[in-house]
């Protein structure tokens, strides 16, 4: 596992110094011939410690006092989501000269000026990621209307409130927390579910800044639950996180089911990275399920969204998952459309109702661009 995991990341960076050394070239060669442009050796450590301070910060992050880890940490995000853009922007004009070598449709005078070229790039890089920062910051409400045919006692309907992929860290502070919460709250919702990457990795930020005090604020009728995400595994904390959301008055479900009220049933599942980070599989759905009423409604989280064929055959009403962001960035969403059966909104899986959301906050960049930052509202009405 480790060996693998050394090979993944190190092809990672591989990747991600090509990705850095194509862009500085091209801007190199854009722009080197401006008056105002620095000198080779300025510009070339200028770029180096913007495009390497994401990876410093999560090398020797420990090391440096929080503000300068807080810095690197939304300086390194925010250079994640322009490389993108910048490689995609830089790839699209190669091609095109590439085309004008054999068909010479560019006019000689846009052909002498490539910091015209850099210039539109660099504009429309700066308008993409600044309406992607605006855009992982407005949050929105999704709201879902579904209907389970089982009774619920005397329960006719159901308001949950459905937050996945916070990711509570150096990015999301207890600031944002706050407003989450003071949102939730006045709603008054009957059920308040997170689904996973809660914490994002590192657990220290939410202790120092008493993340935990803020979510006992939560006000829900039937209580607060969760389920664990990647993230909260690929931390390495995956104990202490669960711990500290538990002293937060969160309901934290491994594998296990919960009846609320007596009146319907919620299951959570642990996540797939339990697997890969602690060699050791989740329970099959139906060994926990084992003995559970299903003449009650049978409400689930699942982090990501697979196995459905898994909770139908178990008897599943309602799956709630998050995790795929939808992308986060645009084009994304058409790999996590073809990745997973669905990655966003509402489907009918035979007689199972399934939403995924695309998250509240963001992991690396600081920047959505093909998804908004959601919270999900859900009104269940029970129809026996």
């Amino acid at each position: 596992m480790n060996v693998q995991f050394i090979a993944f990341f190190g092809i990672i960076l591989i990747v991600y110094s090509m990705g850095n050394y194509y862009v500085g070239l091209r801007g190199w060669q854009a722009f080197h011939a401006l008056p105002a442009f620095p000198g080779g050796r300025f510009y070339s450590l200028l770029f180096f410690l913007i495009s390497f301070s994401y990876i410093f910060e999560r090398i020797l992050g420990n090391y440096f006092p929080n503000f300068i880890t807080n810095a690197l940490s939304l300086v390194g995000g925010t250079w994640l989501a322009i490389l993108y853009y910048l490689v995609l922007f830089c790839a699209f004009i190669d091609l095109i000269r590439f085309a004008d070598r054999r068909l010479s449709f560019v006019p000689e005078t846009w052909r002498q000026a490539p910091a015209v070229a850099g210039g539109i790039v660099v504009a429309m890089v700066t308008v993409i990621i600044a309406f992607g920062v605006w855009n992982a910051t407005n949050t929105v409400w999704r709201h879902y209307d579904i209907s389970i045919d089982k009774s619920a006692g005397d329960l006719r309907e159901l308001h949950i409130i459905l937050v996945t992929d916070i990711h509570l860290g150096k990015v999301i502070k207890n600031g944002r927390l706050e407003k989450l919460v003071d949102e939730i709250n006045a709603r008054r919702p009957d059920l308040v579910l997170l689904a996973g990457d809660v914490i994002d990795e590192d657990v220290g930020p939410f202790v120092n800044q008493g993340m935990a005090a803020t979510f006992r604020r939560l006000k829900s009728r039937f209580g607060v639950f969760a389920v664990l995400g990647n993230h909260e595994y690929i931390g390495g904390q995956t104990d202490v996180a669960v711990e500290l959301l538990r002293s937060s008055g969160i309901m934290v479900l491994r594998d296990s089911v919960f009846n609320v009220g007596d009146q319907f049933v919620l299951a959570g599942r642990d996540d797939w990275d339990r697997v890969r980070f602690m060699n050791s599989p989740r329970k099959p759905l139906s060994e926990f399920l084992e003995g559970v009423d299903r003449t009650k409604p049978l409400l689930m989280m699942d982090h990501q969204p697979r196995s459905m064929e898994e909770a139908v055959a178990a008897g599943v009403d309602l799956m709630m998952s998050g995790h795929t962001h939808r992308g986060q960035l645009f084009p994304n969403q058409w790999v996590t459309r073809s990745l997973y059966e669905t990655d966003w909104g509402y489907m009918r899986k035979g007689a199972m109702n399934v939403i995924v959301s695309a998250g509240f906050g963001t992991w690396g960049p600081p920047v959505r661009t093909s998804a908004a930052s959601e919270i999900v509202e859900i009104k269940v009405t029970f129809r026996p």
